[in-house]
């Protein structure tokens, strides 16, 4: 073992030199390091954001065969006169409970929410009245006042699954939230700044009045006040046929909400989670034997890609720094070695001529490399987490307000088609949007033992190739050979 004792030797003698390599190799580490910290903490997110967020596919109308249906009927009546003034109009099918109770009986379901919508107008107190600053809206929906109310009735299986409620944009503040036991009751939850500017509390009763020409009223009680802290699905989205402000929407079964629209046997929408994202396919797949061509699936498989990008693109950047970096960490060293090599010629040409074999003197040369490796891995140990989360937040940064650009372009939201007010499979996923969008946004780095295991076996290679690369062109000649050109 005398290479290693004259590894150690020469280290000491060379203390400069030692220092200075020692200090490239460690921002070589470090950078490497806050690659792979990065890189695992962008996996770590993904598979978070994925599992919390779950699997949904969401059955509703198929808008786009009753938009071809609309264009069909307009361009017969475009034949057939030729000054028609009809209004263009959709009508979309409800999703029979029936049907949609079989499809939740399939396999992998883990749970559904039936989702029904109501417009109807106040009757005893007022709805909310929001003014826009263009000063054209104002209080209520515009188009069509005779089918459209300035109360929406959101009938739902149960408020906890409702997309609002599970994203924490909305909150229940005094009473409970509607469950499966306010089945074919008349029991609702209101905002709470409807409640407050009519003195309303839990246990007092309201009555609506339905939109038709002769119009039928309801009593309902309310057993929940719910707060919304946000403008999703008020007049912020715009189009006709949306109430001027979150507040004036109240949460009830989805039965009652059928009842007013005069219709218990459909609702407008069902939201199925499934129990494994992997069978999602399968799942459609035997769903759409069930239904007509009427009817369309959307899985939240494309939401759940679009917000997944920041975390992709952190991850492939982090792969990207951790290769740039190890590549050119291994050239550097390499060109090191070589100089270092080249200016021990004497040294090495003496060994050689002493006997001593060419392996040993490669093993005294990593050897050297090896111990300054050591200090530089606790060196990136203790700098590397701090670089990685610097850089990874950066990042998040960086892609997250790129991808919230995009969505938004995308136009994900919960509009309304229609006038049967079935809402779009956007809708649908916009509580899956917010929640797994809100988790991406959080890219928590830390240093673990695999990470350092990794960093280390990289930083071994680095050094091999540094040393054969180094190396090899003194080692091809012969010791004479060596020593006579000094």
């Amino acid at each position: 073992m005398d290479f290693i004792k004259r590894a150690g030797l020469y280290l000491r003698q060379k203390i400069g030199r030692t220092l200075l390599i020692t200090l490239v190799m460690s921002a070589i580490m470090i950078f490497v390091l806050a690659g792979i910290i990065i890189q695992n903490a962008a996996i770590q997110a993904t598979n978070s954001a994925k599992n919390a967020a779950g699997t949904t596919v969401t059955l509703s109308a198929n808008r786009e065969k009753a938009f071809a249906a609309m264009r069909k009927s307009q361009e017969s009546a475009s034949s057939s006169s030729s000054s028609s003034t009809t209004r263009p109009s959709i009508s979309l099918p409800g999703v029979s409970i029936t049907t949609a109770e079989k499809i939740a009986a399939l396999s992998n379901v883990a749970g559904y929410q039936f989702s029904n919508s109501a417009s109807v107008n106040a009757s005893g107190f007022t709805a909310i009245t929001t003014t826009s600053s263009s000063g054209g809206f104002k209080g209520g929906p515009s188009g069509d006042t005779s089918t459209q109310g300035d109360i929406t009735i959101s009938g739902v299986s149960t408020t906890a699954a409702e997309t609002n409620f599970k994203s924490k944009s909305y909150t229940i503040t005094s009473g409970r939230g509607i469950t499966s036991a306010d089945k074919n009751t008349n029991n609702v939850v209101i905002e709470s700044e409807l409640a407050t500017s009519n003195k309303l509390k839990v246990g007092d009763t309201i009555k609506v009045k339905t939109t038709a020409t002769t119009s039928k009223t309801y009593e309902m009680k309310i057993v929940g006040i719910y707060k919304a802290k946000t403008t999703s699905g008020s007049a912020a989205q715009g189009g006709p046929g949306q109430q001027s402000d979150p507040s004036n929407t109240i949460f009830s079964s989805y039965t009652f909400a059928g009842t007013v629209n005069g219709d218990s046997t459909t609702v407008t929408s069902v939201v199925y989670t499934l129990t494994d994202s992997s069978k999602e396919a399968a799942f459609t797949k035997a769903a759409k034997k069930l239904v007509s061509s009427s009817f369309s699936l959307t899985s939240s498989a494309e939401t759940y890609a679009l917000l997944m990008k920041p975390m992709k693109n952190v991850q492939s950047f982090a792969n990207k720094i951790v290769w740039v970096v190890g590549i050119a960490g291994t050239i550097i060293l390499a060109l090191i070695t070589v100089l270092m090599i080249r200016e021990r010629r004497h040294e090495i040409g003496v060994l050689m001529s002493l006997g001593e074999s060419k392996v040993k003197i490669v093993l005294q040369l990593f050897s050297e490399l090896f111990a300054i490796l050591v200090v530089s891995l606790v060196i990136a140990g203790v700098a590397g987490n701090f670089v990685g989360n610097a850089v990874g937040k950066q990042l998040v940064s960086q892609q997250t307000t790129a991808t919230q650009t995009t969505t938004a372009g995308a136009g994900f939201g919960g509009g309304r088609g229609g006038g049967s007010g079935a809402p779009t499979a956007g809708g649908a996923n916009r509580g899956t949007m917010t929640a797994t969008g809100s988790q991406v946004q959080n890219l928590k780095t830390k240093l673990s033992g695999s990470a350092m295991a990794e960093l280390g076996g990289l930083g071994l290679g680095i050094i091999a190739i540094a040393v054969v690369a180094g190396s090899t062109p003194i080692f091809r000649l012969k010791p004479k050979k060596i020593l006579s050109n000094e």
